[in-house]
């Protein structure tokens, strides 16, 4: 039944490796029936000598990641199981630059609730939760890309909330990249991000307790 495939996936997603189910679920060719969205990103194509990473296995590896540092927040291990879904489905290759991926955060965000109906998780806060982590885990990795300004930190703020804090766990648990000077590149300019993040509410807190006269 549907409520005991819910109860089992959560009891996968709840393990120190929760890593380890879903790989033997796509083994055994449940995965497939169970949630095929995840399934879809599994392989990797190659074009002109150009390929991309195995989606599926990057995913799980994030899975892990976030694992590893919210050992009771089942609905941030959801957030990194679907954070990537969209992918499968706007894969497109350019001449120019290879693999894209284009908006496969706002897709994701998008499958999330039709997936939570399907697999009869919560509709109410959770969905939420995941929604809004799946659709804002590019914002910080853009940021430390383009230029971390206070407008920019403060837009991020405002549109994360409360949930800032695991937003930054799950973006950076999607550093995955075996290129290690890649990834100590990202995880340096997250270190900016967090840090401007720390100030800009430390600064916002004090003007709060500024007198208005």
């Amino acid at each position: 039944s549907g409520e005991r495939i819910k109860d089992e996936l959560n009891k996968i997603m709840m393990c120190d490796k929760p890593s380890v189910g879903w790989m033997l679920l796509q083994r055994c060719g449940l995965l497939q029936i169970i949630m095929p969205e995840l399934q879809a990103l599994a392989g990797i194509e190659n074009r002109d000598g150009r390929g991309h990473k195995d989606n599926f296995v990057h995913t799980l590896t994030v899975l892990d990641n976030v694992a590893a540092v919210s050992k009771d927040n089942l609905w941030l291990r959801w957030a990194a199981v679907m954070h990537d879904l969209g992918k499968a489905k706007v894969k497109a290759y350019d001449e120019k630059i290879g693999w894209t991926f284009h908006n496969h955060d706002y897709v994701s965000t998008k499958m999330v609730l039709p997936i939570f109906r399907r697999l009869k998780l919560p509709l109410g806060a959770e969905e939420k939760y995941v929604e809004k982590l799946v659709s804002l885990h590019m914002r910080p990795i853009c940021l430390a890309d383009e230029g971390i300004t206070d407008s920019a930190i403060r837009r991020l703020l405002f549109d994360a909330g409360d949930d800032i804090d695991d937003l930054m766990r799950l973006c950076d648990a999607d550093i995955t990249s075996k290129n290690e000077v890649r990834k100590a590149r990202f995880r340096d300019n997250f270190r900016i991000v967090r840090a401007k993040i720390a100030d800009l509410k430390e600064r916002d807190y004090k003007r709060l307790l500024q007198p208005v006269i």
